[in-house]
This record gives structure tokens, sequence and C-alpha cells, in this order.
């Protein structure tokens, strides 16, 4: 039986954004909603898990001492010009009333899915607060302050482990590459909208690693208007020979839902049911997965979508709907996984054959770049 731990805490609750902010915390609160109503955090293995705050000390291993002085002092209302330097304070990433205690509340719950896999307590655990994959070392960026899914990565190599860092987040998960760039013991996928035109601007083709991270790093842009077959062809022809070739001993799975269709901050035409089967074939690789959520700014869809990832990774989407629930999505409850699922969506043949000429471009380039590298 699969043990699966959803990392939750009321506590969360308690911290927003800015209310004109995109990045809306309520999230994480629907998810569980939905798959709470579906009876899905109890039996069978499964179990919900309290998030516990980051230390200090393990936050160090990814950031600078000096920046989480500055996000403390700055979460306290003392903001200076060294804090906006390091991107505090600036419109993608405001000082809000205390922002330091939820940013190391939401990365601790990632942590805490860490150790939970670590100890074996947990074959895979979802910590829909997670996933700040553009925050650097010394600096806040993309809404992301403390780079949880860089802290995890860290903590799993330290302890012998392969680490497949998996990113199917819109943006490319820029502040995760970078800090394995020369690394071979973590290898970073990030499929993700074409970097001319989405934020970071970062995540081409062409940025593979250096040293002996040389083929470790791994980036897939993807043109406007991606649906949903020619994003498994690019994952199935690019991201599976690579991962089966490394060998991962766990998983990192960056589960940003603006790949999906409707997205303000993003181009991609995405249904949930792409996240499904992405996550049907880590599973079959047998390996423990560590899933948080991320991106997501259609916030109706991205609960679905993570409500669905949980149903997959618990072990519930085989099982039909065979919770006595019933009512809509909307109404916080549902039949069965089932009814979480996207419809198919229209394809235009000129998107079609635009999209297609892109993805094959962007396939060859990879090949060319990086396969040599794993024998491929």
């Amino acid at each position: 039986m699969r043990k699966a731990a959803f990392i939750y805490s009321p506590e969360l609750e308690k911290y927003s954004y800015p209310p004109e902010h995109p990045f809306n915390t309520i999230r994480p609160k629907k998810t569980r909603e939905i798959v709470s109503s579906m009876g899905l955090l109890s039996g069978s293995g499964r179990s919900e898990a309290a998030p516990v705050p980051a230390d200090r000390i393990v936050l160090k291993k990814f950031h600078s001492a000096r920046y989480l002085h500055a996000l403390k002092v700055a979460s306290e209302k003392h903001w200076n010009t060294e804090a906006f330097n390091m991107g505090l304070g600036t419109e993608d990433c405001p000082i809000f009333e205390r922002l330091y205690d939820y940013t190391v509340l939401a990365a601790g719950g990632t942590l805490t899915a860490a150790k939970l896999i670590l100890s074996d307590s947990a074959d895979v655990a979802f910590n829909p607060s997670g996933g700040f994959h553009h925050a650097g070392p010394e600096r806040a960026s993309g809404f992301c302050y403390i780079n949880d899914v860089a802290l995890a990565c860290t903590i799993l190599a330290e302890q012998g482990r392969r680490v497949l860092y998996l990113d199917v987040d819109v943006h490319h998960g820029d502040g995760v590459a970078y800090a394995f760039y020369d690394r071979c013991d973590v290898m970073t996928i990030s499929l993700h909208e074409n970097p001319r035109l989405l934020f970071p601007g970062t995540g081409f083709e062409d940025e593979i690693g250096t040293g002996q991270g040389k083929g470790y790093c791994v980036n897939v842009p993807l043109p406007v208007g991606t649906y949903d077959q020619a994003y498994i062809k690019a994952f199935e022809t690019i991201a599976r020979p690579l991962i089966e070739a490394f060998g991962p001993d766990v998983i990192v799975f960056e589960l940003g839902a603006d790949a999906l269709a409707g997205d303000p901050l993003a181009h991609l035409y995405l249904t949930n049911n792409v996240y499904a089967e992405i996550i049907n074939y880590l599973l079959s690789l047998d390996k423990p997965i560590l899933a948080t959520g991320g991106g997501g700014y259609n916030i109706e869809n991205t609960v679905r979508a993570w409500a669905l990832a949980w149903c997959v990774l618990c072990g519930a989407d085989s099982e039909g709907p065979a919770s006595p629930v019933t009512g809509g999505v909307n109404s916080g409850s549902t039949g069965g996984p089932g009814d979480l699922r996207d419809g198919p969506l229209p394809v235009k043949k000129q998107q079609r054959e635009t999209v297609t000429r892109a993805i094959e471009a962007t396939i060859e380039a990879v090949k060319a770049n990086v396969f040599g590298v794993h024998g491929l």
C-alpha cells in the first residue's frame, strides 16, 4: 500500500499576499477542502501532516544569512534599500504582514515532506503550499522568497540520494536549475513557456549545466498554444529517456498549474489530464515523490489540478467515484476523481502546425545538447 502524506495546517490560512497580488494563498485550503470531502485524507495509507517551520540553520543550506536577516527585518516593517536590492518590497515580491512567518512555514511544509520520505514514513508527500522555485540564495524573485524545493533537493542529496527535480510550472525553474548547475547528483528538468515571451527570461535549450553538471540541467521551452498531445510528446521524447538514464532515487516535482489553458499570466493550452498522466508515469518508476504546488493564477483551475494530482498520487484515481459525497467542484466537493478531470480542448489546424514545428525544433536541440552525455 502506498503511504501518501498531504501536508497542510490551518495556520497557513492566516497569511496572504496583498489583495491585488496574483499569488493567492487560498489555493491549498480549497484543494484540501475538495480532497477532504472525497475522504482522501485518511485510510488506505493516506494521512495528513502539519508543516513544521523551517529552522534557520536549514534555510542557510541555500540562502545567505544576510538575506534571511533582511527578509525577517523587512517582515517587521524595517525595510531598506539593501532589502530592495535583494528583491524585497518590489511589485512581484511585496512586503506583507508576517511575511517571514509565512515563508518559513510554507517552506517548512516541503522540508517536512522530505523528512517523511527520508524516514520511510511516506512514499509520496504533497505540499500544495510549496514550490517557490524562483528564489535565489540572496534574492526574492517571481513571488518567491524562500526556495523550498531547492532546499529539499539539497537535503535529499546530502543523504546520498540521486535527485530528479521535475518542474512543470509554466515559468522556468531558474532558482533550482542554477542551484545545481555544476552538480550531477541532482538532475533538473524544466518544461516551460518560451522564455523569450515570459518571466524569468531564462531556460533555453543551451542552458545545460557546467563542469560535472554538464548535461544534468535540462530545459524544454514550449511555444504559445502548446496543447496536451504536443506537451506529452515533448515529455515522452525528452524527459522520459533522460529520467530513466539518470536513475533517480527520489523525485521532487514542482506542480505549478499555470500551464493550464486560461491562466491569466501565461499562454499555454493544457488540461489537467497532462499532470495526471505525468504523475502516473512518475509513480511507475516506484521511487518516492515529493510534490509541491507552485504557480497557478486561475484559482478554480489550479485547485482542480492539485486535487486531481493528489487523487493520482494517493492511488484514488483508479478507484472511481467511491465517495458518497456529491456535488461539483465549485461547491467544494466532488463525486470522484473523474469529476476533477478537464474536458478536451479543441485545437485549430494552424495552432497544431505552429506548435508542432516549434516543439520538434526544441526536441532536436535538447537531444543534440544533452542526450550524448547520458549515452542516448
